[in-house]
């Protein structure tokens, strides 16, 4: 019997202020990350054209607030399912315990319904921070942020995806110009804070993107990037024009994409 549903995604909201990303497939629905009250992220949900209590999952990629600080509440007042690593669950930044905690176990995928579910360890400076790959079993979706730098290990999990949403945080001229105090210039440009716009691209130069029919500029500074330069920069790696790229910000998110299949 051929599946007549595909993966769509879409996005609350991306930056240092919150962070979640949605991902559907028929009529599973799995919220990535939950950086907002439960109030905002209701109203971000309805605006994509859902309510909390149609969630099948929440998956968290790591304990900083902007990801996970309206995550316990939420699973707690609809009793869903939240998975994380060990290390993130020991944050305590959960606030709380959660009725239905479901281990992630790094580099180990697992089954949501029909979706497949990769998590991939990265070098961010978190307890144990994983990004996501998730497929249907024909196309794949990438979610790659919050990390410093690239290892052969990212490279090798994020090959042929057809959709990719990949952080370009900053620029480092303007992060070096830019109002942050040194100490915290060094966390973002280090090894273990954000990926820089030519980061990202340098990434899109190693992977097979000839399937990718999506690729999204998320997690932006607003205080040490631009649009423009952001998606200017990615759209060279991938020998595209920058209003082909769709941009993720921090008050809309983005809408809707679907991923058709890959003929």
């Amino acid at each position: 019997m051929i599946k007549s549903c595909h993966i769509r995604f879409a996005s609350l909201g991306s930056g240092s202020k919150g962070n979640a990303t949605l991902v559907s497939y028929g009529r599973t629905h799995l919220l990535i990350d939950c950086g907002f009250a439960m109030k905002e992220t209701t109203r971000r949900l309805g605006r994509l054209g859902l309510a909390p209590e149609q969630l099948t999952a929440v998956l968290i990629t790591h304990e900083h607030g902007d990801h996970i600080g309206g995550a316990g509440a939420l699973v707690r007042r609809y009793q869903l399912p939240l998975y994380t690593t060990n290390g993130t669950k020991l944050s305590g930044r959960l606030n709380g315990e959660v009725p239905d905690w479901r281990p992630i176990n790094p580099e180990h995928s697992f089954a949501i319904n029909d979706l497949e579910v990769c998590p991939v360890t990265v070098p961010h400076d978190a307890r144990e921070p994983v990004q996501f790959v998730i497929g249907d079993g024909a196309n794949r979706l990438g979610v790659l942020t919050d990390l410093g730098s690239i290892t052969p290990h990212i490279v090798r999990h994020f090959k042929n995806c057809q959709a990719l949403v990949l952080e370009a945080n900053h620029d480092p001229a303007m992060l070096a110009k830019g109002p942050y105090p040194a100490s915290l210039k060094r966390r973002v440009g280090g090894d273990f804070g954000h990926l820089s716009n030519q980061q990202a691209a340098d990434l899109l130069a190693q992977i097979e993107t000839d399937k990718l029919s999506h690729l999204v500029a998320s997690h932006l500074s607003e205080q040490n990037n631009d649009p423009y330069l952001a998606c200017s920069t990615i759209a060279k790696a991938v020998n595209t024009t920058p209003d082909w790229i769709t941009l993720a910000n921090q008050e809309e998110g983005f809408g809707w994409r679907d991923i058709q299949p890959y003929n």
